[in-house]
C-alpha cells in the first residue's frame, strides 16, 4: 500500500460536498413527489418525480457513509484515538444536540400547523417541544417527547460508527496491514461486499424496516455500518482505489442498468417476479443482489470519476469544506419553512420550486456566513475553531 497520508484527497472533498448538495434537491423533491409522505406537501404532486428521485434514493446515504469513513481513515494516523474521538464528538454530537433543540423545531411546528394539530404561535410550541413531559401532541411523541432529529439522523449514526471503528483501530490496522489482506484482488473484495450486504438484506430487511430512530433500526444499522467499515478499509487499499478509478466506466454502465431495472420493476415490468418476493427466498435474493450491485456500482463509479477528474484543489471546495455541515443542518428547515409560507399563494409549480431553491440556497449561505464568525456558533455547528486545526471529517 503506497498511499501517502500527508496528501489531501480533494476528490473525497468534492464527493462529500456534492453528495450533500444533492440532498437539497432531494428534499425539495419530497415536497412535490406523489405518495411519499413528508413534513409538508405541495398541492401539486407528481408521480414521475418518484422515478427521478429513486435514481439517488438507493445509494446517496450509503455514499455519504462510505466517503465519511474514507475521510476518517485518511486522517487517523495524525491523531491519537482519544483525540480523534473528541474531535468527532465536537464535529457530530454537539451539532446534533443543538440542531435537535433549535434547528429542527420549526420543521415539527410547520408539520403540526399544516395538519391543524396546534394553534399558531411558535414560542409556546417550542417550550412544549423541548419539554420531555409535555402533553402536546402525545400521539406524535417518542420516549423523549416531541424532540426529534428528523434529517439530522445521519449525525448520530456517523458519530457512533466512528467511535466504534476508532475503538477497534489497532485491530483493524493489523488486519489491513497484513500481507494476505493487501494481496486480496479487487474482484474478490467486490464479491465479498456484495455477499455481505446480501446476507444483511435477506436476514434483516423485512423484519426491520428503516426508521432512523437509532434503537430499532437494525437493517439500516447493519447496512450502513458495513459500508462504513469497508469505506475505512478501502481508503487504505490504494490498489483497490486505483482499480475503481480505472474501471469507472464499467461501474457507471452497471449502475445505469441497475437503475433501469429498478424503474422497470416499479412500473410493473416484472410483476410475475415481484409477486413472489414475500414468499420466495430465491426471488428476494435476486432482487437483493440487483439492488446491492446497483448500490456499489453507483458508489464506485462516482469515486472513480472523482478520482480521475476532481483530485485537485479549488477555492470553491475550500469554502464548501467549511460550509457543508452548517448547510446540511439548515437546508431542510429552510425548505419546510419557505414552502409553508408560499404555499397559500398557489404559485405556478416552476416559480414555487425556484423560490424554494433560491431561498434555501441563500439561507444556507447567509447562515454559514453568520455561524463562522463567533467561537460559540462555530462550536455549535461543528466547525474547527482556528485555521491551524487541520482536522476534517
Amino acid at each position: 500500500m503506497t498511499h501517502s497520508y500527508a496528501s489531501r484527497r480533494y476528490d473525497i472533498d468534492w464527493l462529500r460536498n456534492l453528495a450533500f448538495f444533492i440532498l437539497i434537491f432531494y428534499h425539495i423533491g419530497m415536497y412535490y413527489v406523489l405518495d411519499w409522505g413528508w413534513h409538508i406537501k405541495s398541492e401539486h404532486t407528481f408521480r414521475w418525480l418518484q422515478e427521478v428521485m429513486i435514481l439517488t434514493n438507493t445509494w446517496r446515504m450509503s455514499l455519504l457513509f462510505f466517503i465519511s469513513a474514507m475521510a476518517l481513515s485518511l486522517i487517523e494516523k495524525r491523531y491519537s484515538i482519544k483525540r480523534l474521538m473528541a474531535l468527532r464528538t465536537n464535529r457530530l454530537f454537539v451539532p446534533l444536540i443543538f440542531g435537535m433543540f433549535v434547528i429542527v423545531a420549526p420543521q415539527v411546528y410547520v408539520e403540526a400547523r399544516s395538519q391543524n394539530l396546534i394553534e399558531e404561535g411558535f414560542g409556546a410550541f417550542w417550550l412544549a417541544y423541548i419539554n420531555p413531559n409535555t402533553e402536546l401532541l402525545k400521539e406524535h411523541q417518542s420516549i423523549i417527547g416531541l424532540l426529534t432529529w428528523n434529517h439530522l439522523w445521519f449525525l448520530p449514526y456517523l458519530w457512533i460508527y466512528s467511535l466504534i471503528v476508532l475503538a477497534f483501530r489497532p485491530l483493524l490496522a493489523k488486519i489491513i496491514s497484513a500481507r494476505f489482506f493487501q494481496n486480496i484482488p479487487f474482484p474478490v473484495a467486490f464479491i465479498s461486499i456484495v455477499a455481505g450486504l446480501l446476507l444483511i438484506y435477506l436476514t434483516l430487511r423485512l423484519d426491520y424496516p428503516t426508521t432512523h430512530d437509532l434503537t430499532n433500526d437494525w437493517y439500516n444499522h447493519a447496512k450502513s455500518f458495513f459500508i462504513f467499515v469497508f469505506g475505512y478499509i478501502f481508503a487504505q487499499q490504494i490498489g483497490w482505489w486505483n482499480k475503481v478509478v480505472s474501471k469507472r466506466r464499467g461501474f457507471l454502465c452497471l449502475a445505469i442498468l441497475g437503475y433501469g431495472f429498478i424503474v422497470a420493476d416499479r412500473n410493473g415490468a416484472f410483476t410475475w417476479l415481484a409477486e413472489q418476493y414475500q414468499s420466495s427466498l430465491l426471488v428476494r435474493g435476486i432482487y437483493g443482489t440487483i439492488f446491492i450491485v446497483n448500490l456499489w456500482a453507483w458508489i464506485f463509479s462516482l469515486v472513480g470519476y472523482a478520482g480521475q477528474y476532481l483530485n485537485r484543489p479549488a477555492n470553491v471546495i475550500t469554502y464548501a469544506n467549511g460550509a457543508v455541515l452548517p448547510w446540511y443542518m439548515f437546508h431542510q428547515t429552510l425548505i419546510v419553512v419557505i414552502a409553508w409560507y408560499i404555499k397559500p399563494y398557489m404559485l405556478p409549480t416552476l416559480f414555487d420550486f425556484l423560490i424554494i431553491l433560491l431561498g434555501t440556497t441563500l439561507g444556507c449561505v447567509i447562515g454559514y456566513e453568520l455561524v463562522k464568525r463567533t467561537v460559540i456558533t462555530r462550536w455549535l455547528f461543528g466547525l474547527k475553531q482556528n485555521k491551524t486545526e487541520k482536522y476534517r471529517e
